[in-house]
């Protein structure tokens, strides 16, 4: 009988562990143990971040004004969202609707905090 395919050539069987010396692996291993049970904070290279003065809330500016300001900029987005969503139709309309409720149910808990907020005299 006639076999159609030849032989695979002669080769040594040599693991491609083997390859790797002890030390080499011993460092992998140590690599990864350090990884897991002993992690560096990610930020620890990086310098302190620094943010951007350009759109700056006055720090003195007291928390009742810093609330009323937030639920009015809500509301805005709330009816914005909500006029959008009329010229929209399907799953993109459903979406904004959703966006919309997000937005005032946000505008809803900024209320409640400030009415449960005891004015300063």
């Amino acid at each position: 009988m006639f076999k159609v395919t030849p032989n695979p050539p002669d080769t040594d069987p040599v693991p491609p562990d083997a390859i790797l010396d002890a030390q080499k692996l011993k460092e992998i291993a140590d690599r990864a143990i350090d990884l897991y049970l002993s992690p560096s904070p990610l930020n620890a290279s990086l310098p302190p971040r620094k943010p951007s003065t350009i759109f700056l809330i006055n720090p003195k500016i007291d928390n009742e004004t810093l609330l009323v300001h937030a639920c009015e900029s809500m509301a805005s987005a709330s009816v914005m969202a909500s006029d959008f969503a009329g010229f929209l139709e399907g799953p993109q309309r459903s979406t904004l609707l959703a966006l919309q409720q997000i937005i005032m149910l946000g505008e809803l808990a900024v209320n409640r905090v400030l009415d449960n907020l005891v004015p300063a005299e």
